[in-house]
């Protein structure tokens, strides 16, 4: 999965915007304006942090040398995933939903409410 692949994915989900918060470089995908997935648009190879259950992501970690703890994140909660190793393309999209839905899952009852109403 190259990175317009990855933005396009990103920008399909229900109540995503795509903003440059910190820099230039720095693209950040948010949900009803909560962060759930952000790369380096300068960083070679191509990687992504996606936030993660702390169990799942020691686990990921453990069997997948492409998955590292969140570079400049909070490692209990975020994996940095590296797209040119031979992660396949679903077990890619399947880390992407599961970030997607711990932040959709952590929204006030009423910010739930405005997302299923989009």
């Amino acid at each position: 999965m190259n990175i317009e692949a990855f933005r396009e994915y990103c920008l399909s989900k229900k109540g995503v915007t795509e903003e440059f918060p910190f820099d230039e470089s720095t693209l950040v995908f948010k949900v009803m304006g909560k962060m759930f997935a952000l790369t380096g648009l300068n960083r070679m190879p191509f990687s992504v942090n996606l936030k993660c259950d702390p169990d799942r992501a020691i686990e990921l970690r453990e069997y997948h040398p492409e998955i590292t703890p969140g570079y400049h994140m909070s490692k209990k909660h975020w994996n940095t995933v590296n797209f040119s190793g031979s992660l396949p393309t679903n077990m890619i999209l399947d880390l992407i939903n599961h970030s997607y839905d711990l932040v959709v899952s952590g929204l006030t009852k009423k910010v739930k409410q405005e997302l299923e109403n989009l």
